[in-house]
């Protein structure tokens, strides 16, 4: 088991923007978090993957917090869920993940500055997550970086 799935079991994730796979490899994440349009809430949250990244190295960088999850929701292909949250006691911190459907983490993506999401409904496999200033983030779940 790496590093990555070790944390999500213990209930924490990495303090650094990117999208994070049980096997310790990953993906940098370009966002501009919410922050740059409040108050102007219900705003869409840019997302774009890019290259990999050494996880572990991130992880000992930048460290890891306790998250609190908010939601889960079963993915209508039923492939598994979407779960997310943050972390209460600094407000700016987001996460989501999406789980298989024998409760594995497949990824985990935490965004320093995305706020905690509340919550995530579905047009066909396209999921629409909103964080707690109604900004939403939608992400297209057959994109071969989110399987």
């Amino acid at each position: 088991m790496g590093l990555v799935a070790r944390l999500w079991d213990a209930g924490l994730v990495p303090l650094c923007d990117g999208i994070y796979r049980p096997d310790d490899t990953g993906l940098e994440l370009d966002l501009d978090g919410p922050g740059a349009y409040h108050p102007d809430a219900g705003q869409p949250i840019p997302f774009d993957i890019g290259g990999s990244f050494d996880v572990v190295e991130a992880i000992e960088e930048y460290g890891t917090y306790e998250f609190d999850t908010y939601f889960e929701a079963p993915i209508p292909d039923g492939s598994g869920l979407m779960t997310g949250g943050g972390y209460a006691a600094r407000g700016n911190n987001g996460y989501i993940a999406r789980v298989n459907s024998a409760g594995s983490l497949q990824w985990v993506a935490p965004m320093f500055d995305a706020n905690p999401f509340i919550g995530v409904h579905y047009e066909g496999m396209t999921a629409v997550l909103t964080n707690n200033w109604r900004n939403h983030l939608r992400l297209d779940l057959t994109h071969p970086a989110l399987r």
